[in-house]
């Protein structure tokens, strides 16, 4: 009976799996790499196996979710509020390769770019087409939210990857650099897109506090990997793309970072506000992922553009932040792993207030 019961658990769990749990490799993995950036090895060696193992967990899972529940997974991607976390697989392999790219294993790193290069035309096309513009209902800017900025991150994540293949590439290079500055220009306008719908969102339609969710996060962690993205660019070796972008990158990297920096008391204020003063449940949930992965973003993103730039202040910057992300990773990562504990009290509990009665 009992492995009967844990059996229908998991399968609910799998059905009912956010298609955003990526995001859980994303933020391991950029710790990984920001770890690995300050020198502590050790750490960062460990977070690459919980990001690997994560990663392969997860497409385990979304496979078996893809086979067994095919309705629900087709139902999230005409969601408009939960298809733009599809975006998450692609930045998650991504974030997973240019950790693999930070060790010399190029060839892995490559794999995973190809992958993830396709992952993002495809749903680049059929996620806005399916979740926002094929929808009969209108309108739909209604359910603009954080998430939306995802795209953004799996834009830019393809142009980090690309900028750190590039040297080792040889006869390819200036190929992945036409990719890293035509998918970091995308990222660009996807940004200026994706801001404007949720702005007017905020404005114009009526706004709760659960509506103020932790994905809005990625506002500022999708201006960060765009940082981090241009400062790869910056670094590439001479090449026509590159020579003619190479200061409006620069500097367009440089603003994104100081507008990140002006987003993160926003985001402080807002979760503040949302659960200390609206009393919102403070408890565990998949896009909690989406406060971790930014924060790490933003401090690796301060790290390498005060060395691209020689901008000492905004590295020193990024590596006490870093540390400041770890400390969040660590919370999310311990109450999802007190999800099962919990959920076995519950049961327990129930179990014998049924008893009592009876």
């Amino acid at each position: 009976m009992m492995a009967s019961e844990r059996s229908v658990r998991v399968r609910a769990a799998v059905r009912t799996m956010p298609p955003g749990y990526f995001a859980m490799v994303m933020a391991t993995g950029i710790l990984s790499i920001g770890m690995n950036l300050i020198g502590v090895a050790g750490l960062s060696y460990a977070l690459l196996v919980v990001c690997a193992g994560a990663y392969l967990a997860l497409l385990v899972l979304t496979a078996w979710r893809f086979v067994a529940f095919r309705s629900d997974f087709f139902d999230d991607l005409h969601d408009p509020n939960r298809g733009f976390q599809f975006f998450t697989f692609v930045a998650g392999t991504n974030v997973l390769a240019a950790r693999l790219a930070v060790e010399g294993w190029f060839p892995a790193a490559t794999v995973l770019l190809g992958v993830s290069g396709v992952a993002w035309v495809v749903l680049g096309y059929a996620v806005p087409w399916l979740a926002v513009l094929g929808r009969t209902a209108r309108p739909v800017l209604g359910s603009a939210n954080g998430t939306w900025f995802i795209w953004v991150v799996a834009s830019q994540s393809v142009a980090v990857v690309a900028a750190a293949l590039e040297p080792v590439a040889g006869d390819a290079r200036p190929l992945l650099a036409v990719l890293a500055i035509l998918s970091w220009s995308v990222g660009i306008f996807l940004y200026g897109a994706a801001g404007v719908f949720v702005s007017l969102r905020l404005m114009l339609y009526t706004l709760r506090p659960e509506d103020l969710d932790p994905p809005y996060w990625v506002s500022m962690g999708a201006c960060a990997i765009t940082v981090l993205a241009g400062a790869r660019i910056v670094e590439m070796a001479d090449a026509p793309m590159v020579s003619a972008t190479r200061g409006l990158v620069g500097g367009i990297s440089v603003m994104f970072w100081a507008f990140a920096t002006w987003l993160i008391p926003v985001l402080i204020a807002v979760g503040i506000w949302r659960h200390f003063k609206r009393h919102v449940p403070l408890r565990y949930q998949a896009t909690l992922w989406s406060i971790a992965f930014p924060v790490g973003m933003y401090a690796v993103a301060g790290i390498y553009l005060g060395q691209a730039d020689t901008l000492p202040l905004v590295g020193q910057i990024g590596t006490v932040t870093l540390w400041a992300a770890l400390v969040v990773w660590l919370l999310v990562f311990t109450a999802m792993a007190r999800q099962p504990i919990r959920a076995g009290r519950v049961r327990h509990d129930a179990r014998w207030h049924e008893n009592a009665v009876r």
